[in-house]
């Protein structure tokens, strides 16, 4: 009974991380970003967290030798996810709300089915359908706004986000059937680690100007730190053991949630607006999603939601 008890315990606990951790990156890294470059915080991030997963990996036993082709399967994989798909984003909170970020990124599984039907050939199915043209009214919605299109560097962050989706789904593919370390633990953990030093070098590159966490305001700091502990690291492991111990229909659910929490955070704490139109677009975006996530593609698209959260 105790042991039933602690585990229920533990799947709450772990269901609020994807939830609400998750949903909160958002507002991290927008916070993170009034200061630092966006590529050395990316850099940071993943860098210090892949070496966290490493160091765990080894100290429970777990053998982290990999072949040269799982190697170079990683190396691409960390480049696609992360280098570009998440170093770019983050850029991008330098010109759009945290809140819109997330709401655009929640059509993530609309990009990967679209991009599974002209790569492999997938047959959608008629709920997908629905989906898709519900996924495409709902970002129309979205970005026809003229106080989000309007501004420095706003258009061309909402055409790199997009891209940025289209990286993921790609790399989402790719994974589903290269040569990558067994364990999944230790893939991630190379992942993060080859991801987080392509990006050091595309900031040194970029000559964005690193500097001490001494020099850190606090909050950025505290940002920084629970992007690290919490964002990548507990709620990584949380997602794997929810995988395991309930169905992935639940697990899915993280794409509704997310941005829900991603848009009250920005509004609560950084003051972003949320207009009605924002709202109904955001409704009809997630319920495409829902249509997606049919019970046929629910186990590859949730298999592709890690990559986007890590």
């Amino acid at each position: 009974m105790k042991e039933k008890f602690s585990e229920r315990v533990i799947i709450i606990l772990a269901f609020f991380s994807i939830y609400v951790i998750w949903g909160s990156t958002y507002l991290l890294n927008k916070i993170a970003v009034t200061q630092l470059p966006a590529f050395m915080l990316a850099a940071i991030r993943f860098t210090v967290s892949g070496i966290v997963i490493m160091i765990i990996a080894k100290l429970l036993g777990l053998s982290l030798k990999v072949t040269k082709k799982q190697l170079l399967n990683t190396a691409i994989a960390g480049f696609l996810f992360l280098t570009f798909g998440n170093g770019i984003v983050v850029w991008t909170l330098n010109f759009v709300d945290s809140g819109f970020v997330a709401l655009e990124i929640s059509a993530q599984p609309l990009v990967v089915l679209i991009l599974m039907r002209l790569l492999q050939g997938k047959k959608i199915q008629t709920t997908s359908i629905i989906g898709v043209v519900l996924g495409v009214i709902g970002i129309y919605l979205l970005v026809s706004q003229s106080h989000i299109v309007s501004g420095e560097n706003k258009l061309l962050s909402i055409v790199l986000i997009f891209i940025c989706m289209c990286s993921w789904a790609y790399a989402s593919l790719f994974v589903g059937k290269a040569d990558l370390p067994k364990n999944y633990f230790v893939n991630t953990g190379y992942q993060m680690l080859i991801g987080g030093v392509m990006l050091c070098i595309t900031s040194f590159t970029l000559g964005e100007k690193w500097s001490s966490p001494e020099t850190w305001d606090t909050d950025v700091l505290y940002s920084v730190m629970a992007l690290i502990i919490f964002g990548s690291i507990i709620a990584f492991t949380s997602f794997n053991y929810l995988l395991k111990k309930v169905s992935p229909e639940k697990v899915a659910t993280n794409t509704y949630v997310n941005p829900i929490i991603a848009l009250f955070l920005g509004w609560y704490f950084l003051g972003e607006v949320i207009t009605g139109q924002s709202i109904i677009a955001a409704f009809i975006l997630l319920l495409g999603v829902y249509f997606i996530n049919s019970k046929r593609e629910v186990a590859i698209l949730s298999r592709f939601k890690i990559r986007n959260k890590e």
